[in-house]
């Protein structure tokens, strides 16, 4: 409000009055996110970009404590199966080097990518 030329004072107390009907929620804002992207992306690329909109870290943290562990990794596997059916024309050992950078790209840890690819390679080696 303020960069729209808004008084400082009435700028805070709006602001105040909007956080104290509910209107405001970080936390609520940081979950919703990271509900509707984890299915794409994975954890550091999620605290990135609620950083990078101005949540606090400790909110950020709460909000990807859901989305870590098991889930992660299904979901890591599912990219990686859906991107493997573009990547098989490029022989194996270039798909497994492409495949790991998309993952990473995505946010995933590299203790998530190894494992997943892991998993999925020895069916495109067979296959190629």
């Amino acid at each position: 409000m303020r960069r729209r030329g808004a008084p400082g004072d009435v700028a805070d107390e709006v602001a105040a009055d909007m956080v104290a009907r509910g209107h405001v929620d970080d936390g609520a804002f940081a979950r919703a996110w990271v509900e509707t992207r984890a299915a794409r992306y994975g954890p550091a690329r999620l605290r990135a970009e609620l950083r990078a909109k101005g949540v606090a870290g400790p909110l950020i943290e709460a909000a990807l404590a859901a989305a870590t562990g098991e889930r992660q990794l299904e979901q890591a596997r599912a990219l990686a199966r859906r991107r493997l059916a573009a990547l098989r024309r490029a022989g194996p050992d270039r798909a497994a080097a492409r495949l790991r950078d998309h993952l990473l790209r995505r946010g995933y840890p590299p203790s998530v990518v190894g494992r997943v690819l892991k998993e999925v390679l020895p069916g495109l080696r067979e296959e190629g």
